[in-house]
């Protein structure tokens, strides 16, 4: 059969658009000019996620939208990064990586700081203080500082 297309353009503010195989509508799209149109164009987009099983990548670009993008649709060469692009990627990523680990040990410390002020406080009560401490109770009474830095609470807490 034999494809036609037909363009009514005779209103300005809007073109239509139809594909015709044979006597059978294929495609029909409608162009205004206060709507944007949106398919068609080509847009810089950010890989959010990868699905390996659909083949396939979840991207957004941008004014909250997001789009599907399946790999038999990325032309080959754009899976070659450039070798500058490369180096930033890497230097982010390991940037990212090395904060994510000063997070990890800052919650280990402030874990470990909890324990021992919850020990304390368990020795407190059963009146046992660290060797040569008050328990706390009588450190209030006699005017010490109510709060210890982290560093004698641990030092309190190995001995």
């Amino acid at each position: 059969m034999t494809k036609r297309m037909l363009i009514d353009a005779s209103h300005a503010e809007e073109t239509r658009v139809v594909v015709l195989d044979g006597n059978r509508l294929e495609e029909f799209d409608i162009e205004t000019e206060n709507k944007r149109p949106l398919k068609g164009n080509i847009y810089l987009a950010k890989v959010v996620r990868v699905e390996p099983s659909l083949q396939a990548a979840f991207v957004e670009y941008g004014g909250n939208r997001h789009g599907f993008l399946a790999f038999g649709e990325i032309h080959p060469d754009y899976y070659q990064i450039p070798v500058a692009d490369r180096e930033r990627l890497l230097a982010l990523q390991a940037e990212e990586s090395q904060d994510e680990e000063e997070d990890e040990v800052s919650e280990a410390d402030a874990d470990a700081m909890v324990a021992a002020i919850e020990r304390m406080a368990d020795a407190d009560e059963a009146g046992d203080a660290p060797d040569g401490a008050a328990p706390r109770s009588q450190a209030m009474a006699s005017g010490e500082s109510r709060s210890a830095s982290p560093e004698a609470l641990l030092a309190a807490e190995a001995a």
